[in-house]
């Protein structure tokens, strides 16, 4: 060897040395942290500023589509280099033979040095230089080599590192995720984990958990809905059909990997995961990531499971404590208030009634303890509505957005939820809670109100049939008014609790003339009319009752004997007014009040005798008794 050949040749072996030495100082053995874009770009720039190149570029060959994409560059701008499509048996079919560094190649004519990284038969990319205008060093074709050599060993075994830590840190991720995910059973948790994971793991990677509409939206999470009518078709597939997909993006230089959610019996969304500055998606990167979704997915369904545990639970307790209540022999007007509070409370629903059928259904009656609205006329429109819609179908109804047809100035109630009240297969009514904004009732609340009407309706129709039995037994069979008995109770109880009232005995004048002459049928219909007039012209909280007979009864807890006298005054006046065949009444007339001693006895005598005296004075008038005064009010008529 001569002694110029011996100088070269130690430079260049001093250069590769060089080489090897700043490639060592590429990675950075202190944190332990690897980025493989970075060591690239590191690695680029060292070879750049050791030839003294003016720009270096790397090529990486992407399997999948058989062709050279653009990986980096010590450009700023990576937009502004250009990427030959030419393949590898493009390369070796126009120079004949595959090398590890080209001068000169088809497609690279803006480049002067081109090295070759491939191993095995393994094409891994092209390293393009270009060269400054003082020119690149003067090397051989054996340095060449060894470059290009050296460079794919180094990235081989910096893929190899940051693969084995990258791997262990990633699986250490997935155990403490894991763990985090068996240690928790709320959803919102779950959710959490899953992003704050890939942003430790994959920190230039961006995320989004596409999730269906009845999920919990948090707002510091990346969350979109996932619908059927969305363009995503790649998502909509990973959520059909349980597997993964991808979409890659040529003009965009990104990939997306969808993967899903997937637990035991179903999917719960689908994990979007976006890799910037590739085109396709890192093989390395899928089973962690694929893992991690399996992970969350099981993890979702627990919790999804555990949610819906609790919430039959509740439902449960509901049902029961709603039964339990209307068994413990509630009055209806309270067992009414009671269902509608438990409704309005439960379901968040802002009116609650409760419609009974009457006369074979063809009448309702808005059961009391209903909410406000259904006593004022705006509700008719939604009832009678209802009521058809119940009629011809037979089922509950459950309306998300509704509008009451051709009605523009009543309250506008969107939400809508009515189940039929039926017992041993017959229609008593039905329940209807409305809500005004659109969607309020989820599937869930409908089902629950069904099943808590199902659970109510027999107590409900229980304590109807409980309170009619009542009122029969107190209640005289022909006229409807209450019975002596019940009366009796009523005056006892007044004259123990309130500060005065007022009794009025009535007599139908001359009814045994009427029986003589028209026959006692008419004479009971007589003693209706007139027990109706009664009814009519008393107050919900009066006593109209039968004494015997013709002879009938009022008492007035609470009232003056003004007020007394004026009720029975009217009463005699509407009766002349109304009745046929035309009858008057009598009316006896005594007043207690606390402070002065009385009994019931001596309150009944003192009106049997004014009615006595108003029959033996001309009848068709009103007679008052106090003490042993008596005040004469004659009828007009």
């Amino acid at each position: 060897m001569k002694i110029g050949d011996e100088y070269m040749a130690n430079n260049e072996h001093e250069l590769i040395l060089k080489l090897k030495s700043n490639f060592f100082d590429i990675v950075d053995t202190e944190n332990g942290f690897l980025v493989y874009d970075d060591v690239l770009k590191n690695m680029l720039f060292a070879i750049k500023t050791l030839l003294n190149a003016k720009e270096a570029t790397f090529f990486s060959f992407n399997n999948c589509k058989k062709k050279l994409l653009i990986e980096t560059s010590t450009l700023c701008n990576i937009e502004q280099v250009k990427c030959p499509n030419i393949s590898k048996d493009e390369i070796i079919n126009k120079v004949g033979q595959f090398k590890s560094f080209y001068r000169n190649l088809p497609g690279f004519e803006e480049y002067d040095l081109m090295l070759v990284l491939e191993k095995k038969n393994s094409f891994i990319g092209i390293m393009a230089l270009k060269e400054q205008e003082a020119g690149m060093i003067s090397l051989s074709d054996e340095v060449l080599e060894g470059i290009s050599h050296h460079s794919l060993k180094f990235l081989e075994n910096v893929q190899s590192l940051i693969n084995k830590v990258s791997e262990d840190r990633r699986y250490k991720q997935l155990f403490r995720v894991t763990e985090k995910f068996h240690s928790t059973m709320n959803m919102d948790d779950v959710l959490g984990e899953i992003i704050h994971t890939l942003q430790e793991v994959y920190p230039t990677f961006t995320y989004y958990l596409l999730l269906s509409h009845d999920n919990h939206m948090l707002e510091d999470l990346p969350i979109k809905d996932l619908d059927y009518n969305s363009e995503n078709i790649a998502a909509m597939q990973a959520y059909v059909t349980g597997n993964i997909q991808f979409e890659d993006s040529i003009q965009m230089k990104k990939s997306v990997l969808y993967a899903p959610l997937k637990g035991k019996q179903g999917v719960y969304g689908v994990l979007q995961v976006i890799a910037p500055n590739t085109i396709v998606f890192p093989d390395g990167e899928i089973e962690f990531i694929t893992l991690l979704a399996n992970t969350a997915g099981s993890a979702l369904e627990n919790a999804q499971l555990y949610q819906q545990s609790k919430r039959l639970i509740t439902d449960l307790k509901l049902i029961n404590e709603t039964s339990h209540r209307l068994n413990s022999n509630l009055r209806l007007t309270e067992a009414m208030a009671y269902m509608t509070e438990q409704i309005s409370d439960s379901f968040g629903a802002e009116e609650v009634g409760f419609i009974l059928y009457t006369k074979g259904g063809k009448q309702i009656e808005v059961l009391n303890g209903s909410t406000d609205f259904f006593q004022t006329t705006g509700a008719e429109s939604y009832i009678q509505y209802i009521k058809g819609r119940i009629d011809k179908e037979v089922e509950s109804l459950f309306i998300g957005d509704f509008q009451l047809p051709l009605e523009s100035d009543i309250r506008q109630f969107k939400s809508i939820m009515a189940v039929p009240m039926t017992q041993s297969g017959v229609l008593k009514g039905f329940v209807l809670a409305m809500s005004e904004p659109s969607y309020h009732f989820s599937f869930e609340t409908f089902k629950l109100l069904q099943s808590l009407i199902h659970h109510s309706t027999l107590a409900i129709t229980n304590s109807m049939l409980r309170e009619e039995l009542e009122k029969m037994v107190v209640t005289d069979h022909l006229t409807k008014l209450y019975s002596r008995n019940y009366l009796d109770e009523k005056i006892y109880q007044s004259m123990n609790e309130d500060h005065e009232g007022t009794f009025i005995m009535i007599d139908i004048d001359n009814f045994k003339t009427i029986n003589d002459t028209y026959g006692h049928q008419v004479g009971d219909e007589v003693i209706i009319q007139v027990a109706g007039l009664i009814n009519a012209n008393i107050r919900g909280t009066d006593i109209g009752a039968r004494w015997g007979g013709e002879e009938l009864a009022i008492y007035l807890p609470g009232v003056s004997l003004i007020a007394g006298v004026v009720i029975a005054e009217r009463l005699v006046a509407r009766v002349y007014e109304c009745s046929n065949p035309k009858v008057t009444i009598s009316c006896g007339v005594s007043h207690w009040s606390r402070g002065q001693e009385d009994t019931y006895p001596s309150l009944f005598k003192r009106a049997d005798k004014a009615l006595y005296v108003a029959k033996q004075t001309g009848k068709n008038k009103v007679i008052v008794q106090e003490s042993d005064i008596v005040i004469e009010k004659t009828s007009p008529y």
